[in-house]
């Protein structure tokens, strides 16, 4: 009966990846109904708390947004890739990196790849290499982004053993920087040079590359608004790693549960208040439109992902929830002799799932279930950044599309794309690098 259930869960999944978006939510609530109905699991609950997240930062993000803050993002990241040029395929990565790690979401990748892609080809580099790393970059961040879906979502769940922010982010920013280095190590050469490239050359004779065409900065008080809602977005992701890392700074009131003692407003309670107070600042002092905030990209792209979540992450629980004594049996074994295993099911889950919030939420819980220490989670936590590894995802197909040059492809034969190199290499090297930062600290 169990593998009947499982081919309910992978059918919902696969038909939510192949038609993408809000669907990937609503075909795993078909898949959550047969489970139920008719198979007579337990339905459970979504993950509430991480649902509430996603909606303050991608609210607050969608402000910025509206006041030209990712605009004026766009800017500051062009002007810091052309000033050393020849080393765009470090510095990329990197601009990608803290992007989505003050932003809590790669999706801002979107803005700079076409000013990574135009850079590349002013410097005569090949695009392939600075876009290719940037891609991986821009989502291997959101395992060390103090305000992504995904780093919450373990937050969350590790809690209960004492595990805060502040430790998780020990771990996880150096091994996923790390590994994001290793991984512009392993393209820095990759391909023939630009000028060698037939393809390039072909498409230079045919005349359907044009010169970059550059575009035009913001002015006077528009520039200045923007400039005040990245100020305020930052100030509010500079608040939420404070809040994490140091617990005196945040609020106690009397406990509820007993006569005496003080209880502690917890991380997901923090992070909503503050994400929400930026947001409202933005609107109040920024000049940002709420009409504008609601229809920008940015809370498209989070109402995807609440979606998606709610879905996913609700099928997965009620269907270990439903066979957990048997889940833990068949796997406790093998999985506390070798914890390193594990990650091996966090990578594969996330290809189909398109989501590291939903995947930390689907599978985490079972590694804590069966035993697996919070060190070793931590250190596998790189592992739900695996959907680069089918080109399909958006990041990968707007990344072969920026790329006039025709360099960055996305593969004949499924897996030879451009992003498969460096994905593996920075996520099997941040998954190796938190393993040995987790028994050092």
């Amino acid at each position: 009966m169990i593998w009947l259930q499982l081919g309910v869960v992978l059918s919902a999944i696969y038909f939510g990846a192949r038609y993408g978006g809000i669907a990937l939510g609503l075909m795993a609530m078909i898949g959550l109904s047969v489970l139920v109905f008719i198979f007579g699991l337990p339905p459970g609950g979504p993950p509430g708390t991480v649902l509430a997240i996603v909606m303050a930062v991608v609210t607050a993000a969608a402000t910025m947004q509206a006041a030209g803050g990712m605009d004026y993002l766009v800017e500051v990241a062009g002007r810091l890739l052309k000033a050393r040029p020849q080393w765009i395929t470090f510095v990329a990565p990197l601009v990608a990196y803290v992007f989505t790690f003050c932003a809590g979401t790669g999706h801002v990748a979107y803005s700079i790849l076409p000013v990574i892609s135009e850079t590349a080809l002013k410097a005569g580099v090949r695009p392939e290499r600075p876009m290719s790393i940037s891609v991986i970059a821009s989502q291997t961040a959101i395992t060390a982004s103090p305000i992504s879906a995904a780093t919450v979502a373990l937050v969350a769940l590790l809690e209960p053993q004492g595990i805060t922010l502040a430790r998780v982010l020990m771990i996880a920013v150096p091994a996923t920087l790390a590994g994001v280095i290793l991984g512009a190590l392993s393209v820095f050469r990759k391909g023939k040079e630009l000028a060698d490239d037939p393809g390039y050359r072909a498409l230079l004779e045919k005349g359907l590359v044009d010169a970059p065409q550059a575009t035009k900065p913001l002015e006077g008080e528009e520039r200045r608004r923007a400039r005040r809602s990245v100020l305020i977005f930052l100030a509010a992701a500079l608040a939420v790693v404070l809040f994490g890392m140091f617990e005196f700074l945040r609020p106690k009131f009397p406990s509820v549960t007993g006569p005496e003692g003080f209880e502690t407003v917890k991380m997901p309670v923090i992070i909503q208040l503050v994400m929400y107070c930026a947001g409202a600042l933005i609107i109040a002092f920024c000049g940002a439109k709420p009409t504008v905030a609601a229809r920008s990209p940015v809370a498209t792209a989070g109402l995807i992902a609440v979606i998606s979540i709610i879905g996913l992450g609700w099928l997965g629980t009620c269907f270990y929830e439903g066979n957990r004594e048997l889940i833990n049996s068949a796997l406790s074994g093998t999985v506390q002799s070798h914890p390193w295993v594990f990650s091996f099911a966090l990578f594969g889950l996330s290809v189909v799932l398109f989501s590291q919030a939903s995947t930390v939420s689907t599978l985490m819980p079972v590694g804590i279930a069966l035993g697996l220490g919070a060190p070793s989670l931590i250190a596998m936590f790189p592992a739900v950044n695996g959907y680069f590894f089918l080109p399909t995802y958006a990041t990968s197909i707007a990344a072969a599309s920026f790329d006039r040059s025709g360099t960055t492809r996305l593969g004949r034969y499924v897996l030879d794309h451009s992003f498969m190199v460096p994905g593996l290499v920075t996520t099997a090297s941040a998954i190796g690098i938190g393993f040995l930062l987790s028994k050092v600290l």
